[in-house]
């Protein structure tokens, strides 16, 4: 049945306020599966749908402070919206921030607990992603990496190189999801992972056996008794495979 990539996991203090922030700053609605989580998603949202990659936020004691891996970054229609947008989130809570960026023409912020995200200027390919132009994940081996997810959730490569790979779901909307050559990563583990989720009708230890087979690891995160699987894709990085009740 295949896996639907679903969120982008956030850890934090507060996942209440996280949550909050980005429900405002995406014009998106907020919801809560149980204590400690809020769930970040477009209003009248149901999966399985392919248009948004929503935000999942989960309070930890202490989440831990490194360089971030996973990050994504917000579309914007004009530079006039794109500095519009900068000022709204800048009165949400968001600072600017330095990772070594230089002169560029988007803007780089941080959230209220400091995980990082950009701000893009105007580009025609992300006219039609919705507010989340993509999902951007450092990597080592961006065709690996295109090959593996590429196949794990079924989304198209857009493009490969040694460099980065571009991938955005089969059905050509939402965000994109790069993978971006960065030989410096380091290897602490990150504070955002991806989520994916069996289609309905889908099994999770069926999915997850797939993944295994495609490369991927079992990790042990500290999760405990708990009904998602945490898996590592080929270079390391965290992700769960939600079972359908994660989803209520």
């Amino acid at each position: 049945m295949g896996l639907q990539l679903v969120q982008v996991n956030y850890k934090a203090r507060d996942d209440a306020a996280l949550g909050r922030f980005w429900a405002d700053a995406l014009g998106w609605g907020v919801s809560s599966e149980g204590p400690g989580v809020t769930n970040v998603e477009p209003v009248g949202f149901d999966w399985p749908d392919p248009t948004a990659v929503c935000i999942d936020v989960v309070t930890v004691p202490d989440p831990e402070t490194v360089r971030y891996r996973t990050h994504i970054d917000l579309a914007s229609t004009s530079a006039a919206h794109q500095a519009e947008l900068v000022a709204r989130l800048t009165e949400l809570g968001a600072t600017p921030a330095d990772i070594g960026q230089g002169d560029v023409p988007w803007t780089v912020m941080a959230d209220p607990e400091g995980n990082v995200f950009c701000v893009l200027e105007p580009r025609e390919i992300y006219r039609d992603t919705g507010p989340i132009a993509s999902v951007n994940v450092d990597c080592a081996d961006p065709r690996a990496m295109a090959r593996f997810w590429g196949e794990a959730v079924g989304w198209t490569v857009h493009e490969v190189t040694d460099e980065r790979a571009m991938l955005r779901s089969a059905e050509g909307v939402g965000p994109y999801l790069f993978f971006f050559r960065t030989p410096d990563r380091e290897s602490a583990r990150s504070r955002a992972h991806l989520d994916v989720l069996p289609y309905p009708g889908g099994d999770q230890a069926t999915e997850v056996a797939r993944l295994l087979a495609l490369g991927a690891k079992p990790a042990d995160v500290g999760q405990g008794d708990v009904s998602w699987i945490v898996l590592a894709d080929p270079e390391g990085n965290d992700f769960c495979v939600l079972g359908r009740s994660n989803t209520a």
